[in-house]
């Protein structure tokens, strides 16, 4: 599955990967990837632990050589160089930070190794401490400092250099909640501001959508999507994307003529996905999209009952049942002032609307 042509972060393919497939033994850890990754674009490589992302980004680093296929990067073929002679900064997730040196010494690390003037060396990694607020501890070793501050110098080595492309593998999930939210926001703004390609590599959904231009869905070696997270989490292309990002309700059921579905007791009007009448397909619909605001009758309208209320602070997720749905049970998500405006409470039966632009439906295997 290949990238679309264009993005908003530039015009000209920076990365293009065609074809690549890698290969351990009899197992295919990547099969047949095709993939471009725009100038100035964050990109985040999404999915669950062995679906290949980490194969991936290694590939383009060149710490693991696809079995076939190729990789151009600026309009160079990089496929078969060692990682000495691409073109990008990485930052791993243990931050791989040399221990018996300080934090000015593993900054300039790069630059040394480029036998850069001592003075020339001196004001970057001043410049670049500065970028990722750690002005005042270029002298303590590694083992001085938090994980977040760590990650922080891992990120200015990788970017000491200034390379082309920069390559995140989990760089934030060793942190804690709190310092992860906080960096991946600083993360995404030093991005912004430096304009340089990133790819990262992350497992956390929360994190690729709040930080990437477009998402890459992993699966078992092959892409599953590739968009913006808003296509990601709200037109997910196959029934794992839709499952892996965000809370979905999946429900067995038939389409019926005239573009409709048939769940449980009721038909539904939506977008059949191409699916003919009579195939058995499954409906997914997410929690936030059922509304139960002044609807009665109507088209897409089912009366449904209150099986079950869990109270979750700004909102409560509701389950819905009853004779309409056959039985089974959908997640809503309803706010607390539709809850006292409905007196809602276990047992209650209320009209709820789907709407047909929300309704996924995919073939059932």
């Amino acid at each position: 599955m290949a990238a679309e042509a264009t993005t908003e972060a530039g015009s000209t393919p920076y990365l293009v990967i065609q074809n690549l497939t890698k290969k351990f033994g009899a197992f295919t850890a990547l099969a047949d990837i095709s993939l471009d990754v725009f100038e100035r674009e964050f990109v985040c490589f999404l999915g669950p632990s062995g679906c290949g992302k980490t194969t991936l980004l290694r590939a383009i680093a060149g710490l693991d050589i696809q079995t076939t296929g190729s990789i151009n990067q600026a309009g160079r073929d990089i496929s078969a160089l060692p990682p000495a002679e691409r073109d990008f900064g990485i930052v791993f997730q243990s931050y791989a930070l040399f221990p018996n040196l300080t934090v000015n010494k593993n900054v300039a690390y790069g630059l040394e190794n480029r036998k850069l003037p001592a003075a020339q060396i001196k004001s970057r990694v001043e410049e670049l401490l500065a970028l990722v607020g750690l002005t005042d501890q270029g002298i303590k070793y590694p083992a001085q400092l938090s994980g977040g501050q760590q990650q922080r110098v891992a990120l200015a080595r990788a970017l000491a250099i200034s390379p082309g492309l920069l390559l995140l593998d989990e760089p934030l999930s060793a942190l804690d909640a709190k310092v992860r939210g906080h960096l991946r926001r600083e993360i995404k703004d030093l991005q912004e501001r430096l304009r340089v390609t990133t790819i990262m590599v992350t497992h956390d959904q929360e994190e690729a959508l709040t930080m990437a231009d477009r998402i890459v869905v992993m699966d078992q070696g092959v892409i599953e999507q590739i968009g913006t997270p808003k296509e990601i989490y709200g037109a997910p292309a196959t029934a794992f994307v839709a499952d892996f990002i965000g809370t979905m309700n999946f429900v067995p059921g038939t389409v019926e003529e005239g573009g409709t579905v048939k769940v449980g007791n009721v038909k539904l009007k939506c977008n059949t996905g191409g699916n003919a009448a009579g195939a058995d397909i499954t409906f997914a619909i997410r929690p936030e999209d059922i509304n139960a605001i002044d609807f009665e009758t109507g088209e897409n309208v089912v009366d449904v009952e209150v099986t079950f209320m869990e109270f979750l602070g700004s909102f409560c997720r509701v389950n819905l049942g009853g004779d309409a749905l056959g039985g089974q049970d959908l997640r809503a998500d309803f706010s607390i002032n539709l809850m006292r405006r409905k007196s809602m409470e276990v047992g209650s039966v209320l009209p709820v609307y789907f709407p047909p632009e929300f309704i996924r439906v995919y073939a059932r295997s």
